[in-house]
């Protein structure tokens, strides 16, 4: 059942883009807004995703986050944003010219939770693709993929789960590896559906 309502997330969505356009038009971060929408003070894991649309298709230009719920919802959201637009290392930062031509998605993120498995082969049954993202940690190797990716690539579980070890920086089947800690999360994510657009749910 959805935790979030859709005021809620296009307030979230609408934040995202003006601290984005703040920062880069004048270098300036804003702050904390009011809002009645009181359960965004409260502390969650949330992600920015900043895609490029061309031709009715959609890239990926920037995408960071908080996996952890160490700051409330709304400055973890300012925060998220502005570095997804311009800390993320795969990508130069955004600049002006940019804005009308990408579109703003918010990921709310419920606290992960450490997978258990009898045996580490068996992963792949305690996750589910559409509801789950995943958290995989080996020694100093950490790499997260939202809900949201595998749905978009049509990858199975066994597959997710060995794109979320090489986003880590680990060997593909590294998740049957002993000691591997893998997590599943749940997201709520509401996104524009075209650059300054209607926001909408997508999860």
């Amino acid at each position: 059942m959805p935790i979030y309502t859709i005021e809620e997330g296009t307030f979230l969505v609408k934040l995202a883009r003006e601290a984005v356009t703040k920062y880069i038009e004048e270098s300036k971060e804003i702050p904390p807004p009011a809002t009645e929408f009181k359960r965004l003070g409260e502390k969650s894991g949330v992600f920015v995703t900043i895609e490029k649309v061309r031709d009715g298709a959609k890239s990926l230009r920037g995408c960071i986050g908080y996996p952890l719920p160490r700051l409330p919802l709304i400055e973890a959201t300012i925060d998220s944003a502005i570095s997804a637009a311009v800390n993320d290392p795969r990508f130069p930062p955004l600049d002006a010219g940019e804005l009308n031509d990408v579109v703003f998605e918010v990921s709310i993120l419920t606290p992960p939770a450490l997978l258990e498995p009898k045996e580490q082969k068996d992963c792949p049954r305690l996750i589910r693709v559409g509801r789950d993202g995943l958290i995989i940690e080996q020694g100093y190797y950490t790499g997260l993929l939202l809900p949201q990716v595998a749905t978009e690539y049509g990858w199975d579980e066994e597959t997710f789960l060995s794109q979320c070890c090489m986003k880590a920086g680990l060997p593909p089947d590294a998740w049957l590896t002993r000691g591997t800690k893998i997590y599943s999360f749940c997201a709520e994510v509401f996104a524009e559906e075209r650059p300054k657009g209607k926001v909408v749910p997508l999860v």
